[in-house]
């Protein structure tokens, strides 16, 4: 069975990030171990409240990696992997995206200097995109890879999906939406109890998200909610850096109420407050402005 899921670090943290640490009977598992800040919004740069938190979800990260036995990559966005820290690998049994095969020409420099870094650290390294994967009575699979949200441009992900006991547990990844078939087929056919989703990138809508875009997400989610026996829907990373992210799928969670569905943020189901302080940001400026703190980490571009 999946004893545990805890979210390490989220936008509602106040950090860009899926990190997710998944244990069950046979295997314990970290999900996405990055986490980053936007470098500028609204025109400013990172609020020293952002760096602390940031410096906070990191340690998060690489205590729950330190007792993991696999560790995940979907992708090589910064948020979602830190190729500065390939000593969290050691000795894991490591699943990445593949680094040639249906990825953008960035991600793909990345992923060659990724696994530059990482040789000689994991016990053993297989590339996921579409396998799974047996450790005793659960099972890993993948997904093939999927759009980073509704085009290739930003490359390719895979979803995750871990199965135990009868019990099964999804990350979607960098979807964005849902917004595309294959992204909501993969979930549809896993029959996930528990689904983690990034959500609709609404922070950016009418710019590089479509209006038609989060329309197709929201009857996506509003089908998941009918078609399969969820429990549980986490909405968080890009949805989580809009301040009027409950407007935006009311539908959603009208329908989630007529199931017995609960809706909830990361920081919600891991039983923390919501604090969008990348949404805030401005507001943290005025209301924070003598807080000061030093972090040792540098952003990089996601």
């Amino acid at each position: 069975m999946i004893r545990k899921i805890v979210p390490l670090a989220f936008d509602s943290f106040g950090v860009r990030s899926m990190a997710t640490y998944v244990e069950t009977d046979d295997v314990k598992i970290l999900i996405d171990p990055g986490v980053s800040l936007a470098p500028i919004r609204y025109g400013l740069e990172p609020h020293p409240l952002e760096w602390k938190r940031l410096d906070e979800t990191w340690e998060d990260i690489k205590r729950y990696a330190e007792k993991s036995d696999v560790l995940i990559v979907t992708h090589y966005h910064y948020d979602h992997h830190d190729p500065n820290h390939p000593e969290i690998y050691k000795g894991k049994t490591v699943f990445l995206k593949h680094p040639t095969q249906n990825i953008n020409r960035s991600q793909r420099e990345r992923a060659a200097y990724f696994l530059k870094v990482l040789k000689g650290f994991p016990k053993k390294l297989e590339y996921s995109d579409g396998k799974s994967f047996k450790f005793n009575r659960t099972e890993i699979r993948f997904s093939k890879a999927v759009c980073h949200g509704t085009n290739p441009r930003l490359g390719y992900v895979t979803e995750v999906s871990i199965k135990s006991g009868g019990e099964c547990f999804l990350h979607t990844s960098d979807v964005e939406g849902p917004s595309l078939e294959d992204q909501i087929r993969f979930i549809l056919d896993e029959k996930p109890d528990v689904l983690f989703v990034d959500g609709p990138m609404t922070y950016m809508l009418g710019f590089r998200y479509s209006y038609k875009s989060l329309e197709i997400s929201n009857m996506n989610l509003i089908r998941a909610i009918k078609e399969l026996n969820l429990q549980t829907l986490i909405l968080d990373h890009h949805f989580l850096r809009d301040l009027k992210y409950k407007l935006r799928i009311k539908p959603v969670y009208e329908e989630a109420e007529k199931h017995n569905v609960q809706v909830v943020t990361a920081a919600e189901f891991g039983g923390r407050k919501i604090e969008m302080l990348e949404a805030l940001r401005k507001e943290l400026y005025v209301k924070y402005k003598d807080v000061k703190y030093e972090s040792k980490r540098k952003i990089v571009k996601e």
